[in-house]
């Protein structure tokens, strides 16, 4: 009976030996532990999305008058029952949109913190951080200077021979489109940056090209621009190549610390 019995064979470890035999790491996850992970962030995301809004959508007459304030002397009507109903809607998801923005650049940085090296993460941190910057700028700079600077032309040009009364709708339009296209010329320093810190364009480079990019920033100005007035055209302009030569002389300086 004893000579069937199989004799089993135990071999211990310590614990050195198996943290050294092991081929994964503290911080490395499987497949489906990086599923579970994205789908929580964006869980969190979606979630304070819909909260935000919510309550924009609840105080939306506020931000009605916010968008109404640079022309106080015009009458708004709609065009049809729910039209101002479905602008209020488009009113509240952009806003939230706007203020979930911070939340989900910094969730895609946590989730993908493990891989970056302390170095990457300063970069990426500080572009992040300065592209928020930059497109509230952009939209301080569109809602009390170009928007103002249109809709007065406007006014100011048919003021003898028509009486404006204006679409809410249409003039929402009007302002988003102003409001985009000007947070997205805003970005252009950073993504100077990234192309000098990738060395894909020399930044001296960038630099030495500034008459050519007075050209391009008046036709990229009559292009972003929603409306024809020559006034809101040049302002956006004008802001495109300053903003071009602040980011060449920044992506310069960058570059030489980097060498450094």
């Amino acid at each position: 009976m004893r000579e069937n019995v199989k004799r089993l064979k135990f071999k211990f470890y310590s614990m050195t030996d198996i943290i050294k035999t092991s081929s994964r790491s503290i911080t490395e996850l499987y497949f489906n532990e990086h599923f579970d992970e994205l789908r929580q962030r964006a869980f969190h995301i979606l979630s304070f999305l819909s909260l935000i809004t919510f309550f924009t959508f609840y105080n939306v007459k506020l931000l009605v008058k916010i968008l109404e304030s640079p022309v106080s002397n015009i009458q708004f009507f709609q065009l049809s029952p729910g039209e101002y109903f479905v602008s209020t809607l488009l009113i509240s998801f952009y806003a939230g949109v706007l203020f979930s923005t911070p939340l989900l650049l910094s969730q895609t940085l946590f989730f993908f913190r493990p891989a970056l090296t302390k170095n990457e993460k300063n970069i990426i941190v500080g572009l992040l951080v300065s592209s928020i910057v930059l497109f509230i700028l952009g939209l301080l700079f569109s809602y009390f200077l170009l928007i103002p600077a249109a809709l007065n032309f406007f006014i100011f040009y048919g003021s003898e021979v028509i009486e404006p009364f204006w679409s809410f709708t249409q003039y929402f339009n009007f302002v988003s489109t102003l409001f985009f296209s000007t947070g997205l010329v805003f970005q252009v320093p950073i993504v100077q940056i990234i192309l000098s810190l990738s060395k894909i364009v020399d930044p001296i480079k960038m630099l030495n090209y500034w008459r050519p990019m007075i050209l391009f920033s008046t036709i990229l100005g009559a292009v972003l621009t929603p409306s024809a007035d020559p006034i809101t055209q040049l302002l956006l302009s004008g802001a495109l190549f300053l903003l071009y030569f602040l980011g060449s002389i920044t992506s310069i300086n960058l570059v030489k610390k980097e060498v450094i």
